[in-house]
């Protein structure tokens, strides 16, 4: 008796320890699981219908679940022609980057309203709201609909390029459908972390053996039919464990599941009455709910945990490889609150002559072309709406007959994040209106508004800037103080030129052989003229004759007297 109780109490304890090693995990509302997608199936239709001017018609619905406005992207760059019918039930504020082939059209009391520059197609029009009304509208005014599409909570509705017509439907019959099987158009939309809470163990089953677990609590307030796509590659085992409330039925859509476990009914791929109930589990928690897919796969892990509460009667799954993107991460729009009158995003462009940008540049006061320019560009968005601002370009242009536009290149300044929450700051040389004659220039920049990586045209900032040029100061003579360097530099340098003047003039005696000593009187009348000649003496008598005498005598006093016309 006693043997078979230490056996029963190494079985709990077996038995215990098994349960232990079981891998569970804590569902949280901001993780991400990225090996499920999940999708809405809305109202909607697809035809092939295209107008006899090559143009398609399409409408998009929006719905915005939280009463404050909304802010969506609406990029159509590399759109097709089309004729676009936009609606919206809520206030939502809107940027458009549309190309000139896309025709938009909205409501004459419309409560989009554009952020930034409003694109030049925007037609205002009487329709209805209603979805089947719409549609006839639109069928009466452009002859047909190519495609009605209902979002709701929309980020960023982008065109890829590709044909909008769906080949095999003439008419756009509204119906239930997955928007994300239009291929014409990507739509980012916002889930909702209060209607999913998913987690990830720190153990799998590994890649090629997937085991996901999906859970509708009990008090989930919509009985819901869910959709259940499966992707997965060749070598690849996918097995889903399901479990919902009483009256929740499941529907796999592909062929592609391994193995499946569920406590409701579920309809399975091509056939035509449902597979009842595998066991009943009316125990909604996280843990339980776990441990029991662990047990009845006879397994130790599993891939991913979901938990979904459907807000709608129908709601697609997909699981695997679809939306297993490494790092991937839920889209999330920027809070907006507003009590004002909605408007655009008003830019005021304020210019400072220091960089402390302190004391603002009054409008009237000059400034000189050689000083730096200091500038913020700052918005006022009405509703809160965080967008930072990107500076393209800058240009200044004056006024007059001959107006004279030239690009100014900017520095952009460094700024704390608190000061410039919705504000940029840079930096201007005026060098090169120095050499022109206008003292009043408008100085404007282009801008873009731009949310995380997503930017649109925000259009021009301008303001008037009163140039003058710099006081010339009349130049001054150098005064050069000699040290003892300079000193000595400037004697030895005389020294040296006395030296070679000297030299200089020792040559020229050699070369020309200038006489070391005259005699004038003897070279007078020897040579009269000649001072300098080199003729050879004549030897005079020491006794002359008296005519002789006389005659020399009337020579040399009227050479004596006049010396300088003899010279001559």
């Amino acid at each position: 008796m006693e043997g078979h109780a230490v056996r029963i109490s190494l079985l709990l304890c077996i038995a215990a320890t098994a349960s232990a090693l079981l891998q569970t995990c804590v569902p949280d509302g901001n993780s991400h699981n990225p090996w499920i997608g999940i999708r809405e199936m809305l109202t909607g239709c697809w035809s092939s219908f295209v107008r006899d001017d090559k143009s398609e018609v399409h409408i998009l619905s929006l719905n915005f679940d939280s009463t404050d406005p909304a802010l969506f992207f609406l990029d159509m760059n590399n759109s097709r022609p089309m004729n676009l019918i936009l609606t919206s039930a809520k206030l939502s504020y809107a940027t458009f980057s549309l190309n000139k082939d896309v025709n938009l059209y909205v409501e004459n009391n419309s409560r989009i309203y554009p952020v930034g520059v409003p694109p030049p197609s925007i037609h205002k029009q009487d329709f209805p709201t209603t979805d089947e009304e719409l549609v006839e509208w639109a069928r009466q005014k452009f002859g047909g609909v190519t495609s009605f599409t209902k979002v709701r909570n929309l980020i960023k509705a982008t065109t890829t390029g590709e044909d909008g017509t769906k080949a095999d439907s003439r008419d756009c019959t509204l119906q239930r459908e997955d928007a994300t099987e239009k291929r014409f158009m990507k739509l980012d939309t916002e889930t909702r972390s209060s209607s999913v809470r998913s987690c990830l163990p720190h153990q799998s089953p590994g890649d090629q053996t997937q085991l996901h677990i999906i859970n509708i609590p009990e008090n989930a307030p919509i009985r819901s039919n869910i959709l259940l796509k499966v992707k997965r590659s060749e070598a690849e085992k996918i097995m889903v464990f399901l479990r919902g409330p009483n009256g929740t039925t499941w529907t796999i859509l592909t062929p592609d599941v391994e193995k499946i476990g569920s406590n409701n009914d579920v309809w399975m791929y091509a056939m035509t009455v449902p597979i009842p109930p595998w066991f009943t589990l009316n125990n909604d928690s996280a843990e339980t709910v776990q441990k029991a897919a662990l047990n009845y796969f006879k397994v130790s892990a599993f891939t991913s945990y979901t938990e979904v509460t459907p807000e709608d009667s129908m709601m697609l799954l997909v699981v695997g490889r679809e939306d297993n993107r490494a790092g991937a991460k839920p889209s999330t729009r920027p809070a907006i609150s507003t009590t004002n009158a909605p408007n655009q995003m008003p830019l005021v462009m304020q210019l400072f002559t220091s960089p402390d940008y302190h004391s603002p540049l009054d409008p009237n006061a000059k400034v000189q072309t050689d000083k730096r320019v200091y500038a913020e560009i700052s918005g006022h968005t009405i509703g809160d709406i965080t967008l930072t601002i990107k500076v393209i370009r800058c240009f200044v242009s004056s006024n007059g007959s001959c107006p004279v536009v030239k690009d100014l290149p900017f520095i952009p300044e460094a700024c704390a994040s608190n000061t410039c929450s919705n504000s940029v700051r840079l930096s201007f040389s005026l060098d090169q209106l120095q050499e022109l004659t206008s003292t009043t220039w408008d100085l404007e920049c282009s801008v873009k508004l731009c949310w995380v990586d997503i930017c649109v045209e925000g259009g021009r900032v301008k303001r008037n800037l009163k140039v003058t040029q710099p006081c010339l100061q009349p130049p001054t003579t150098p005064c050069f103080d000699f040290g003892l360097a300079g000193v000595l530099g400037i004697a030895f340098g005389g020294f040296l030129i006395g030296v070679l003047l000297i030299g200089a003039l020792w040559f020229i005696k050699i070369k020309t052989g200038y006489p070391s000593g005259l005699d004038i009187s003897s070279t007078a009348a020897g040579l009269p003229g000649c001072p300098c000649s080199g003729a050879k003496r004549q030897p005079v008598s020491t006794n002359p004759s008296p005519s002789e005498n006389s005659s020399a005598n009337a020579s040399i006093g009227s050479t004596q007297s006049t010396p300088t016309s003899s010279m001559a």
